[in-house]
C-alpha cells in the first residue's frame, strides 16, 4: 500500500497513540497496529483496527483526565 501524502510505501508497525475524547480527557492506546509511511511518517489505521479503537474508546472513562489502555485485537 502507498502513502496518500507522498506515495512512499506503508510499513506495518506497532505504536502508542493518543486520542482526545473531550476537552479534558485523553486516552492513550498502547501497542496499536498501524501502517506508517517510510517517507513522511504519515500513518493509517486499517478498518478492523479502527472499529476496535472505536469500541475501546466508547468504554473509556470520560471523567478521567488521562487513561492508558493496551490495545488487544
Amino acid at each position: 500500500m502507498r502513502c496518500h501524502v507522498c506515495g512512499s510505501e506503508l510499513v506495518s508497525m506497532v505504536t502508542d497513540l493518543p486520542f482526545k475524547l473531550n476537552e479534558t480527557t485523553i486516552v492513550i492506546l498502547k501497542d496499536l497496529p498501524i501502517l506508517q509511511c517510510s517517507g513522511c511518517s504519515e500513518y493509517l489505521l486499517e478498518d478492523a483496527v479502527m472499529e476496535r479503537v472505536d469500541e475501546i474508546l466508547s468504554r473509556a472513562n470520560a471523567q478521567a483526565e488521562l487513561e492508558i489502555i493496551r490495545f488487544a485485537a
